[in-house]
């Protein structure tokens, strides 16, 4: 038996610091006036003044606790300060930035912790000096490549010209974290998977993340704003008899610590995760499919987050090297009629849940926008950084990066709504009927999907791929629901986007991380359960590995095996 944990109350909130006194934005506004005063002067043919500085900084105080097979394995407590320098030196229509020159625009920087306004100053001014070093270098290659390559296709310029905003709002407070009751609830949820024996290795992790965003430009800029977080994630993983590794994840989100869910809810799923694996070791290899399927509701938003979500993003409409799938759809059917999808990251909730890709203004200093990108299955969009394209020159509050990358266009809330909707239920009978028609056994049933990619660049095939981690054969015969196991969606994104036939009637919401050109950022997709005509899978890589030799380590097998 599991016992509940109290969750308690919060410490009563201090007096939030005011931004307006603080130490860091006053060295990063004296610092930026100086260096735009003095670079510009005795500015030269082959060193011209910039025409554009930026400093953006995150001030971040992080909790992480770590339990593993039913002990803890770390708690810290962490905080750090890092600023992002940009220097941009020729003009707005064509700079350092551009082409392949764009990822070097940036110079990230170490801040001292303490609140020393010249100690601040001086980190500032060591990556100002260096990131003006490499962006005249840069500028200079620039302008030699324009002058021998032939035209691009799209000749838009390389930085858009925006209303400077001016939004400077409280601190952010460090976590208040009651460390003693997360470790003992962590040690806890590791404890529950101690009881199912194939699962071999597992981790709950706890990340209390509370951070200050600060923002300043040579346009006049000025933004400041807190950003908190808390994440719990539980990860377990097996192997089967043929060497196939798999894993299951649950996550769990809220602002708060004490916004997560309960602890019978948290155990309850991780417990499932426990009889998942069990049963995905037993279950038979999948064989190469293509036919009806459904995709749950969190399955479908991972799914249109990569197959539609990354090809919708700014800088994906140019460039010679971008396959620009959608670039030249504008105002065309691209999804059946019935769907529409934006991207609105001024939600910080979805109904009860929290939202990990809410967000008050991006890393470019531009206030976030919700962005209507399809609407009645017609393109209407993009997700757009300060990078303008030949069909939007302005931003739309997307240009999104981890600290040490550019901003790029980025989705935050992917909203997928449906005016074409049965219940759940109903949606398993025409999945049925549907196999039938198309004379197949069975359709597939994808419950979860981890996570996948797409390919947007000319040089491969415009093709995508998602992981699912659970997935069952529904038999039009009547038989049981069957699990199977190696599963891996493969597609087009035109041809996949175009067989959706109707949709369950409630969303579901899937949290994560997203990993592209500009870094790691966190996301949030949404959609309801879909009924697709047809979908391709293939047999993920099984591996070579053999299953551990010895059983685990206080399992009744191997009790059995030490008395022997």
């Amino acid at each position: 038996m599991i016992p509940t944990l109290a969750l308690g109350a919060a410490e009563p909130s201090k007096a939030e610091p005011s931004a307006q006194n603080s130490v860091l934005l006053a060295a990063m506004k004296s610092e930026l006036n100086r260096a735009v005063t003095d670079l510009g002067k005795g500015a030269k043919a082959d060193q011209p003044a910039p025409y554009y500085v930026s400093y953006s900084a995150e001030d971040t105080t992080s909790t992480v606790l770590t339990a593993q097979s039913g002990a803890l394995l770390n708690t810290s407590t962490h905080r750090y300060r890092l600023a992002d320098v940009q220097v941009r030196v020729g003009a707005p229509s064509l700079d350092n930035t551009h082409g392949t020159h764009r990822a070097q625009a940036v110079k990230t920087v170490r801040l001292p912790l303490t609140d020393d306004r010249l100690a601040l100053q001086t980190a500032l001014w060591v990556a100002t000096n260096s990131g003006y070093a490499s962006a005249l270098d840069n500028y200079q290659r620039v302008k030699t490549e324009q002058d021998v390559r032939a035209k691009e296709e799209d000749g838009s310029a390389d930085f858009s010209d925006e209303k400077p905003a001016v939004s400077v709002d409280k601190l952010a407070v460090p976590p208040r974290v009651d460390t003693a009751a997360w470790e003992k609830r962590i040690r806890t949820l590791s404890q529950v998977l101690r009881e199912y024996p194939d699962v071999y290795l597992d981790q709950v992790q706890m990340m209390v993340v509370s951070g200050t965003s600060f923002y300043v430009s040579s346009e006049g800029a000025e933004v400041v704003f807190p950003q908190t977080m808390t994440r719990l994630i539980v990860i377990a993983t097996s192997r089967a008899e043929d060497g196939m590794d798999l894993y299951r994840t649950a996550t769990f989100e809220s602002e708060k610590p004490e916004g997560l869910a309960s602890m019978e809810k948290i155990t309850a799923e991780v417990k499932g995760l426990g009889e998942s694996l069990e049963a995905l070791r037993k279950a038979p290899l999948t064989t190469p499919f293509e036919g009806p399927a459904i995709l749950s509701g969190r399955a479908a938003a991972v799914f249109f987050h990569e197959v539609l979500g990354h090809r919708l993003e700014g800088q994906r409409q140019r460039g010679d090297e971008e396959g620009q799938t959608f670039t030249k759809q504008l105002g065309k059917p691209i999804l059946p009629e019935f769907l529409s999808v934006a991207d609105d990251p001024t939600l910080s909730y979805y109904g009860k849940q929290f939202l990990s890709g809410e967000y008050s203004f991006d890393d470019e200093g531009v206030k976030a926008e919700r962005v209507s990108l399809v609407e009645k299955g017609v393109l209407k969009s993009f997700l757009m950084s300060r990078l303008p394209i030949a069909s939007f020159s302005q931003s739309n509050g997307h240009g999104r990066a981890e600290t040490g990358h550019v901003p790029a266009g980025r989705q935050g809330n992917l909203i997928v709504s449906s005016t074409k909707t049965v219940p759940e239920a109903e949606l398993r009978k025409q999945l049925i009927e549907e196999a039938k028609k198309q004379g197949k056994p069975f359709g597939l049933y994808f419950e979860d999907i981890s996570s996948g990619f797409a390919v947007t660049t000319r040089n491969s095939p415009q093709a995508f791929s998602v992981i699912p981690l659970v997935v069952y054969r529904v038999y039009v015969d009547g038989r049981p629901d069957e699990l199977v196991r190696g599963v891996s969606i493969v597609g087009t994104p035109l041809a996949a986007l175009n067989r959706i036939l109707v949709t369950g009637d409630h969303n579901e919401v899937f949290n994560g991380i997203c990993g592209a050109e500009s870094g790691s950022i966190p996301v949030s997709a949404i959609a309801p359960a879909m009924l697709v005509s047809e979908i391709e899978t293939q047999r993920q890589e099984k591996g070579i590995a053999r299953p551990p030799i010895l059983p685990r380590p206080g399992t009744e097998e191997d009790t059995v095996k030490g008395a022997q």
